[in-house]
């Protein structure tokens, strides 16, 4: 699978809605234009429920249901609109590219080769001891996200890890252990001044550094890691709370 791949070309008759020019690039850069089943620009609470029977999500194939009926919102390579709707997309094109289940590749094209041990793909409902619970306050008390998320992640995010993992992440990208050219990976592909910064192949970057982010966050969870291939420098915030890592992520990170 290629950066002008088209994502008609896997999908076949799957999500009619998404438009026949759309590629993988356009969807690692946010430039697709499909509709978003977690649309960032509509208004939607965090604590809405907006997956259903979350249980059922134990597959990509399991997400088409949710992808689909979307409406476009642009041409492809129109504008930057943050797609969440996406990744799962991407996910599910590179299954059928290469036969594999999108979470085992992750096991075979990142942790391992970076040496991330301690993290997995864990079951929302079947939790070990050691991992965090994430938490959002409802009905004036702070309940489990258990209802808000799928209960394994998909390719939008959800996966557990650990703030030395996503260290070895960063060391292991751009030591070339996972891609092989890092340098097309976080070259700026669009201007984002709405959020004063650009944005690679699936990374956020600094408006004018050459410090790389991930940045996420959802219903019980929020995390930031910042990462200085000049200086070697990684700075990264989990919290268990929606809020939670950004005041500390602001201190910390330019």
């Amino acid at each position: 699978m290629k950066l002008d791949t088209t994502a008609r070309s896997l999908l076949g008759r799957d999500l009619p809605q998404i438009a026949d020019g759309v590629t993988v690039e356009h969807l690692l850069t946010h430039t697709s234009g499909i509709g978003d089943y977690l649309d960032e620009e509509a208004d939607t609470a965090i604590i809405d429920y907006v997956f259903g029977a979350a249980h059922e999500l134990t597959s990509t194939e399991a997400f088409l249901p949710l992808l689909d009926g979307h409406a476009t919102k642009f041409a492809p390579g129109e504008r930057f609109g943050y797609c969440n709707g996406g990744f799962v997309v991407l996910a599910l094109l590179v299954e059928r590219a290469c036969g594999i289940g999108y979470r085992d590749l992750v096991r075979q094209r990142v942790l391992l080769p970076a040496g991330m041990t301690s993290t997995e793909f864990l079951r929302s409902d079947e939790l070990p001891a050691d991992a965090a619970v994430g938490y959002l306050p409802l009905d004036g008390v702070d309940r489990s996200n258990v209802f808000h998320l799928p209960v394994l992640a998909s390719g939008d995010g959800g996966i557990h890890t650990t703030a030395e993992d996503v260290s070895a992440f960063w060391r292991g990208l751009f030591a070339g252990d996972i891609v092989d050219r890092v340098d097309e990976v976080v070259r700026p592909r669009r201007d984002v001044p709405e959020e004063s910064m650009r944005y690679g192949l699936g990374f956020w970057l600094h408006e004018s550094t050459d410090t790389v982010f991930l940045i996420g966050y959802d219903a019980g969870v929020s995390f930031k890691s910042a990462h200085d291939p000049r200086t070697g420098t990684t700075r990264t915030v989990i919290s268990n709370t929606t809020p939670g890592a950004w005041p500390i992520a602001d201190a910390l990170m330019p």
